[in-house]
């Protein structure tokens, strides 16, 4: 309980720092570009036209409202976190219990491989995530759907209870499960990957007797991760966008965003535009080829 306590007040602490950060990167991502490109120079020292960074969409931000406009859906992200992290730490226990009670002396876990090892710790962390997934979604919609607000100036999302009223009101309850499944695929792949890959290594590339082998492990693990939520990305991406789509904001209507009649038809619309990658970077942003900028509307067609 107190490993649990600490994972929440820790995972809170972090989300409190992170939250500007993502805030900007769901507003990229559902296209929204309020400031013009400029004209800057790349890693190779040539002019290029380029998108606005973090810093410049933030300040951007605050201009508009205030610092504490950069925090806009803070209250429903903190309750899903918390919550994930408490049904998260509950399927692990409950896994561990199951482990304890069965039958002294049992050699099966000792005599698995190292690569079966890694398949049933991989799948048991894939129920957890899963199951803190499904069950902290509904907070997770409220929380984009607080952030798109920012472009149209509304007011419709503004407390987690009023935004779970208005979704059930208009949508119901699979209201609360828009974009869920992209976000499944995303999660169990990454996992997988970053699982995988990193066994490979470590079993097939690194030596054990090499010195600080540890350490590089760990390293690898998280290279591993890296990589795997690189080549998810669409998922998550889709997966936002979906959350948003069509639900009375102007951020996931038209003319800033399609009607999208399924999630699928969003990826295919996403890869035919060639935006697959959008919002994967928030310091380096390149100008789009072949689109040109709207004023009026603030994004590119």
């Amino acid at each position: 309980m107190a490993d649990t306590c600490s994972q929440m007040l820790l995972g809170s602490g972090l989300t409190v720092l992170s939250h500007p950060l993502m805030y900007i990167k769901v507003l990229v991502q559902v296209g929204h570009e309020p400031l013009p490109p400029s004209l800057g120079r790349n890693l190779f020292g040539r002019q290029v036209y380029q998108l606005p960074g973090f810093f410049a969409y933030a300040k951007h931000i605050v201009t508009i409202d205030g610092k504490a406009g950069l925090f806009k859906g803070l209250a429903p992200r903190l309750c899903a976190g918390t919550i994930g992290t408490l049904v998260h730490s509950r399927v692990i226990q409950n896994y561990q219990k199951a482990d304890k009670t069965e039958e002294p002396g049992n050699s099966q876990k000792e005599d698995l491989s190292s690569l079966q090892q890694v398949v049933n710790e991989t799948a048991r962390e894939m129920v957890a995530r899963s199951c803190a997934t499904i069950v902290t979604h509904p907070f997770h919609v409220i929380t984009l759907r607080c952030m798109v607000q920012f472009i149209g100036r509304e007011t419709k999302y503004s407390g987690v209870f009023d935004s779970v009223l208005t979704i059930y009101k208009e949508e119901g309850v699979l209201g609360f499960f828009v974009g869920l499944i992209p976000r499944l695929l995303g999660d169990v792949i990454s996992l997988w990957l970053c699982n995988m890959l990193a066994h490979l290594i470590n079993t097939y590339v690194l030596d054990n007797s090499m010195s600080h082998v540890g350490e590089i492990k760990n390293c690898s693990q998280a290279v591993t991760g890296f990589f795997a939520s690189m080549l998810t990305y669409p998922f998550l991406l889709v997966s936002n966008l979906m959350a948003v789509n069509n639900c009375g904001l102007a951020g996931g209507l038209p003319p800033n965003a399609p009607a999208y009649p399924s999630w699928v038809d969003c990826w295919r619309t996403l890869s035919r535009e060639g935006n697959m990658s959008r919002g994967n970077s928030l310091f380096f942003r390149k100008m789009p080829a072949g689109k040109m900028y709207a004023v009026d509307q603030k994004r590119f067609f």
